[in-house]
């Protein structure tokens, strides 16, 4: 693994450093932002970024992947710091941001969750995700970031944001036009550099060497509150130890708050490790990557970071770029923390017009626009969740959409599988009535299977034949046992042929005498009620 790893810092240094360094510009607002969201200082949304960005490139399992400070985390958060503020100022002694201290605690929680759901080999159901969730969470997702960079596009006006008008507004859109230009055309002329470096050093050049007033780096944070980019590094929060007094009739608060923290960060993270993976045609590990996770989440804790997960946005931003190994997410996440140390007062002259025209090229590269294509295509029922998740992703979260979109693809796969089963008939030679039944028997289609048959009218003898069907669950089971005691009550015999073996155990132990109504066979199937997932990662 070490030597892998090493191989993987050294196969493409020039586009990992250089991808890094584009993705690193790209971090700075977002993560000023979701701290905002979340009613923090920024420096410990960039503290956050800094720290999820290095431990998941180090370890992670996705090389090219970025993670850093996520608004999906950060509307969570918002509760939970309010809570914690008023409770700090109902003490007898007054603690100020006591609920940004609460955040550090839940952090170790989130860490610990998401490193427990790794080595229980949880990344592996990220496979279970449909490929029309997949699309409409791309395409929600794009949604998502286009309306989050309408933002940039107001100013405040009397304590009010408003909407950009006359000059400003057109030098803003001139400014994203113009680096959005640069991002489409260079690539067509050298792939040697990044294309939003390029146009991100271009329109910031312009604006700082033509001294035009626009809205920059660090203007964006003044007027959100912050003071600046200027900061130290990342200390140890040994004060969070001396108050867990604090959260005496607050645990339920913190403990569910952590749960649904460690939920959005590690489906968000695994989704985006998925579609990275169909975009470099490689496979990550999502195992691996829910212990990267988890371990960078507790260093935010004990650091004071506000933690997060992956990114998807600055992740194709980073691929894009040409960034693929674990040097392009090191360089991003060791930027941002020189930018801070060092690099202040020249970063906060960034115009957020470059940024925002990088976004836009990110929006454009990730919505699934063959999607307009196939929906008249697929199944209704695809296309259905496809909409709906995309719906879902901008009107609650990513984390609530896949959620929906995989349960209601469970839904629609269970209703259909429901109407599936079927039973042949046929009568022997010796006057034996046989019921060969096809399809699934599962908790959807045993209402179905029941009215397969007719206890009234059959003869004495049935045989009720199972070597086209697989039982897939107890309640398949049950509905075995139900029409055998149906039979016998009438005083007719019963026989059940081809089952699998673990079927015949479970019908065994719990139905004393069913020993003659199953027949063995040399032909029985040999797969089991419940499928044994696989151990092999994601």
């Amino acid at each position: 693994m070490i030597q892998k790893t090493i191989k993987n810092f050294t196969q493409n240094p020039k586009n990992d450093i250089l991808s890094g360094l584009t993705v690193a510009l790209a971090l700075v607002p977002e993560a000023v932002a979701f701290a905002f969201v979340a009613g923090i200082d920024p420096l410990v949304g960039l503290y956050g970024a800094f720290m999820m960005g290095i431990v998941t490139a180090l370890f992670g399992g996705r090389p090219g992947m970025i993670s850093g400070a996520t608004g999906a985390m950060a509307v969570v958060m918002v509760h939970l710091i309010q809570k914690g503020n008023d409770a700090g100022m109902a003490l007898d002694t007054p603690i100020e941001n006591l609920g940004l201290q609460w955040l550090f605690i839940t952090l170790l929680f989130v860490g610990g969750i998401q490193i427990i759901a790794g080595f229980l080999r949880l990344g592996k159901f990220v496979r279970l995700i449909p490929h029309s969730v997949m699309m409409g969470f791309v395409n929600g997702l794009a949604i998502v970031i286009f309306l989050s960079q309408l933002g940039m596009f107001k100013e405040t006006v009397d304590g009010e944001k408003t909407w950009l008008q006359g000059y400003d507004l057109l030098m803003m859109l001139g400014l994203v036009l113009l680096t959005m230009g640069i991002m489409f055309g260079l690539p067509k002329l050298t792939k040697k550099i990044p294309g939003a470096l390029t146009a991100i050093i271009v329109v910031a050049a312009i604006v700082i060497y033509g001294k035009i007033d626009v809205s920059t780096v660090g203007s964006f944070i003044r007027e959100g509150g912050g003071e600046g980019l200027q900061g130290s590094m990342p200390t140890f929060q040994d004060q969070i130890f001396g108050l867990i007094y604090t959260l005496k009739g607050h645990w339920d608060l913190i403990f569910s708050t952590a749960f649904i923290l460690a939920a959005i960060g590690l489906i968000e993270s695994l989704m985006t490790l998925s579609l990275i993976d169909e975009m470099t045609e490689t496979r990550g590990s999502g195992n691996r990557e829910c212990v990267a996770q988890g371990s960078a989440n507790i260093l935010n804790g004990l650091f004071g970071g506000m933690g997060g997960c992956a990114m998807i946005g600055q992740s194709i931003i980073n691929i894009n770029s040409g960034g693929r190994g674990r040097l392009s997410g090191a360089t991003a996440a060791i930027a941002l923390l020189c930018f801070v140390l060092f690099g202040a007062p020249l970063i906060e002259q960034i115009p957020i017009a470059a940024l925002v025209g990088v976004m836009f090229m990110v929006v454009i590269g990730t919505f699934a626009w063959s999607s307009f294509r196939i929906l008249h295509k697929i199944p209704k029922s695809d296309a259905f969740v496809l909409i709906a998740v995309s719906a879902i992703t901008v009107w609650q979260d990513l984390a609530v959409a896949v959620i929906a979109g995989v349960i209601m693809s469970a839904l629609t796969f269970a209703w259909k599988n429901a109407t599936m089963i079927r039973a042949r008939k046929r009568i022997k030679e010796d006057g034996t009535k046989v019921y060969e039944i096809w399809g699934p028997l599962f908790f959807g289609s045993t209402t179905n299977f029941m009215t397969k048959f007719d206890v009234k009218e059959d003869p004495q003898n049935i045989e009720i034949d199972f070597i086209e069907s697989k039982v897939s669950d107890h309640s398949g089971v049950e509905a075995m046992r139900a029409i055998v005691d149906k039979y016998q009550t009438t005083g007719k015999k019963v026989t059940l042929t081809h089952l699998s073996p673990d079927c015949k155990v479970l019908l065994l132990k719990s139905n004393i005498g069913f020993e003659e109504v199953i027949q063995d066979s040399i032909d029985d199937p040999r797969y089991y009620v419940v499928t044994d997932l696989m151990d092999s990662e994601v």
